[in-house]
């Protein structure tokens, strides 16, 4: 039998250029199941370090809180069906319906009897600081639908949609001082009267901290209504509302929910 020697390895009965080629296969398969073993072994690394640190995370800890009693100021509208521009026409109310129902469908943990049931009544004012265990159920303050007047849809169930004067409400999760809004850009005349419930446009402190879903199970998130009582007709309105407050920042460029939203609103009666 024919024996040949192909660096340190004696191949029988074979040619050269096969012994090769099976070696080089065998390396080649050695060296896949090396970094194989070794990337599942730094993945099981990486999920056991991610592991160990969520376990120092507690549970009961509001996600996106930065400190104290307070958080990134973010901000969103209801209603919000396909993003921010509100287009309707006051004539056709398949148009404005589904605002409507948006509206009413996410009021209904704000009516005043299902408040009155789950919450309790705070003092004004000042923070509702709760002391026990981070893992014991908090109170919470009631906010009740009726407090949004005009735009509370009880009075007026199409929220101000079938005469053209629309109801949007803001909803926030830090104390601002008050919230303000203009024509972001273009004749400021399109935008002449805008209603504020509850109040002018502020929160009281009662409403804060936020706790957690874990705890605070009953919290309902305090609102801001904007009655648009007088706003251009048939044409696109371009409107910014911006939280103002001690340490709230609301002039980033590059993010529009930053302590203030831009939304377009449009209505117009055409038959």
């Amino acid at each position: 039998m024919q024996r040949r020697v192909i660096g340190p390895v004696l191949c029988e009965g074979e040619s050269a250029s096969n012994c090769a080629n099976n070696m080089s296969l065998c390396f080649a398969g050695l060296i896949l199941l090396f970094y194989l073993i070794f990337y599942m072994f730094l993945a099981g690394m990486f999920s056991f370090c991610i592991y160990g640190l969520l376990l120092t995370l507690s549970p009961y800890t509001p996600t996106y809180r930065d400190r104290g009693l307070f958080y990134l100021p973010g901000v969103m509208i209801r209603p919000y069906l396909h993003g921010f521009t509100i287009a309707f026409n006051v004539s056709e109310p398949s148009t404005w319906t589904p605002y409507v129902n948006s509206m009413h469908h996410f009021l209904q943990a704000y009516d005043d009897n299902v408040q009155e049931e789950k919450n309790i009544e705070c003092p004004a004012g000042q923070y509702f600081v709760q002391d026990g265990t981070e893992s014991e159920e908090k109170k919470a303050c009631q906010f009740k639908r009726s407090q949004l007047q005009n735009c509370s849809g009880i009075e007026d169930p199409t929220f101000g949609y079938s005469t053209g004067q629309p109801c949007i409400l803001l909803k926030m999760n830090r104390v601002p001082k008050n919230v303000n809004c203009a024509i972001q850009k273009g004749n400021e005349s399109a935008l002449k009267s805008v209603d504020f419930y509850p109040g002018n446009g502020t929160f009281d402190l009662m409403y804060y901290p936020y706790y957690g879903k874990l705890t605070h199970v009953n919290y309902t998130s305090p609102l801001v209504a904007l009655h648009f009582t007088d706003v251009k007709k048939n044409d696109f309105v371009p409107i910014q509302c911006r939280l103002n407050g001690e340490g709230i920042v609301n002039n980033v460029t590059n993010d529009r929910f930053l302590g203030r939203i831009i939304f377009t609103l449009r209505s117009y009666n055409r038959e």
